[in-house]
């Protein structure tokens, strides 16, 4: 398969441009006009803001060192009327103060005199053109890439192979949804459609012998090893975790594109000391994955080691109120069951704002754990909520509505702490979660779960097409109810529909983030340890 790019269509660009010594700058406006472009000189900061108000031009130029209206001066006044119009600032002086001046006043570029005409035209490009260019070659890029990704979708990938295989869409994704046109994104939807197709494969094929019969080079890190083999060795230097708590923070349904784009934000503040990925369990819901986090188990180990604190399913309630329990048995059991630990869950804004407050108590433990659970109710209010489903229509959307709470929580609040004590992090997650685009019918019957992603029960009546079935849940390690209990996963962005009222699910969950299946958005998911700078 082939894809073509369309060849770009140049714009014409205006210029005003204002100098005292205009006449001197002729051979320079000779150059630009030679390059397609029109140029309007002036002499003075007073005509070039007359300029402005007469015409729309797409940048200016303007001399610092004008007599009456300096460059600044004509700078400010042309922002009041064209707020949005770049401005790059030429001059002869190289005092730092006037350069502050001048980015203070959000100058696009800063040229010092004697200036040639190709470093004016690499400004030009570099604040016109600059999001033609980077289209055109990410562009141009993905295609290059697009053959590769198809062909190694065909192979047979390990774990690791499929994370750098998934690294590499979402790379791209970024990358194409920071261009001008996206004219690549239905493309690359369709190949991440087929990544999933072969990942589906993958899980299917591998998944209960990682369970049972994998060798250690075999088996990926999964939910209920993460805190025994990368957290709890963070904690073997008692004096070091006195100096420099470890907050672990775990942001439920953080996705890995997500994780990238929140990345961006931290860099002021922290360094990523490592970027891990590990496997979520199946189902990829917070009752199982994050619970087999902080067990260190997995689910039909829950049911049967700790059956006073294990909520299944069938029973009313919710599913994770025992988490701070199932963490204090398993620090216990690799012997830490005496550092000094906290654990917070953070379901509303206003417990966030009083955490942060209590920050000092914080720094006197050795490891502070805190669960937010906001993307997860983002997440679900996008189900139910009509504004909410508006504002996050797409991956791209999601990701920065993700971005926005995040700048905006209580969390940026309590991170910017962590770094000014110079403490120790991790970010991470229980499951991702799958934008649903095709229903799939079942028929359970009144104690079927309603998870649109998996379904257990007895009795389930489906195709067994494009669905990953555990008819014998003790070989997936998942607690059995009665003797005909099965689960079934759905694949791909299917999402389950009952035929009795399958137009109202189909309208409803159609286009909606679900989590209990299988995907590479699902299953994928990143494990991030960050030294403050």
């Amino acid at each position: 398969m082939g894809i073509m790019i369309n060849p770009p269509c140049m714009q014409q660009y205006s210029i005003l441009w204002a100098d005292d010594e205009i006449e001197f700058l002729k051979p320079h406006i000779l150059f630009l006009e030679k390059k397609g472009y029109t140029v309007k000189a002036v002499n003075s900061g007073a005509d070039a803001l007359e300029a402005a108000e007469e015409q729309n031009f797409d940048i200016v130029f303007l001399d610092e060192n004008m007599p009456g209206m300096s460059g600044l001066e004509t700078l400010t006044a042309i922002k009041a009327i064209r707020p949005s119009l770049p401005a790059i600032m030429i001059t002869k002086s190289e005092e730092e103060h006037i350069m502050e001046d001048a980015i203070g006043a959000k100058i696009a570029d800063y040229l010092i005199k004697p200036v040639n005409p190709n470093q004016i035209l690499l400004s030009i490009k570099k604040i016109l053109d600059q999001k033609r260019l980077v289209t055109e070659k990410t562009n141009l890029s993905y295609q290059q890439d697009f053959r590769n990704l198809s062909m190694i979708f065909q192979d047979d990938l390990n774990f690791d192979e499929w994370i750098e295989a998934y690294k590499k869409l979402i790379y791209w994704e970024l990358e194409i949804e920071d261009t001008e046109n996206q004219s690549m994104q239905e493309i690359l939807e369709s190949q991440k459609e087929e990544a999933n197709i072969s990942f589906a494969k993958f899980i299917q094929n591998n998944y209960e012998y990682w369970l049972n019969d994998a060798n250690e080079d075999e088996y990926p890190m999964m939910s209920h090893d993460i805190m025994g083999e990368w957290v709890f060795p963070l904690l073997e230097d008692k004096k070091l975790n006195e100096e420099r708590p470890l907050f672990f923070i775990l942001i439920d349904n953080l996705r890995y594109d997500q994780w990238k784009v929140v990345e961006c934000l931290l860099a002021e503040y922290f360094t990523v000391k490592e970027e891990k990925v590990y496997c979520s369990i199946l189902p990829t819901t917070t009752a199982y994955a994050r619970n087999a986090i902080f067990s260190g188990l997995l689910p039909s180990e829950m049911a049967e080691d700790h059956p006073d604190i294990w909520v299944s399913d069938q029973e009313e309630g919710g599913k994770n109120n025992f988490e701070d329990e199932f963490l204090r048995r398993q620090m216990k059991e690799f012997g830490f069951g005496d550092t000094k630990t906290t654990y917070n869950k953070i379901l509303r804004n206003h417990q966030g704002k009083q955490l942060v407050e209590n920050f000092n108590n914080l720094q006197q433990n050795e490891l502070n754990v805190i669960v937010y659970n906001f993307v997860d109710m983002l997440s679900h209010a996008r189900t139910d909520t009509a504004v909410v489903r508006e504002l996050a229509p797409d991956e791209a959307a999601y990701r920065s509505v993700t971005k926005s709470w995040f700048l905006h929580s209580p969390l940026w609040d309590m991170l910017k702490k962590i770094a000014e004590v110079n403490g120790r992090l991790i970010i991470t997650t229980d499951h991702g979660t799958i934008r649903t685009k095709r229903p799939y019918k079942i028929i359970g019957d009144r104690n079927t779960n309603t998870n649109l992603r998996y379904k257990q029960g007895k009795n389930l009546n489906y195709n067994p097409k494009n669905v990953l079935v555990a008819k014998d849940p003790a070989k997936f390690f998942l607690p059995r109810q009665n003797v005909s209990t099965s689960f079934v996963f759905t694949t791909e962005d299917y999402f389950f529909a009952y035929p009795n009222n399958y137009n109202h699910y189909v309208k409803y969950y159609k286009d909606t983030f679900q989590h209990g299946g299988i995907s590479l958005e699902e299953m994928i998911i990143p494990f991030i340890e960050l030294e403050a700078k």
